[in-house]
């Protein structure tokens, strides 16, 4: 992958078209997914090593019948940060803030922070 090809553009295709395999594809076979959400707090962040544990949560996340959207991103050098909101058909919905640390063109580094409705 060269790094002309991860962009905000080719992220919100990826997310909002719900692939699994282009986005696993985004990130390096040893990046780190760091997740903050309602079960794990800051202190104890949710923290997925590796390509194949990354894309095992994204098969599952993009498997769910909900629609994403992705609504800010910016690029600045070597980060990409965006903002993600995610409806299910109930009408619940999860918001997403994301930073991304690219190396060689491939994301090294991810840090979410997910609000659930309710």
């Amino acid at each position: 992958m060269s790094a002309s090809r991860l962009t905000i553009d080719g992220l919100r295709a990826a997310i909002e078209g719900r692939d699994a395999a282009t986005l696993i594809d985004f990130y390096s076979p040893d990046a780190v997914l760091q997740i903050i959400d309602r079960d794990h707090p800051p202190s104890r962040p949710t923290e997925l090593v590796g390509q194949a544990a990354i894309g095992e949560y994204l098969a599952e996340t993009c498997g769910r019948d909900m629609t994403h959207r992705v609504e800010d991103g910016v690029t600045e050098g070597d980060r990409i940060a965006f903002s993600q909101l995610c409806t299910y058909p109930t009408g619940e919905r999860v918001a997403c803030q994301a930073v991304l640390q690219l190396a060689d063109g491939r994301i090294a580094r991810q840090k979410m922070l997910v609000v659930w409705d309710g």
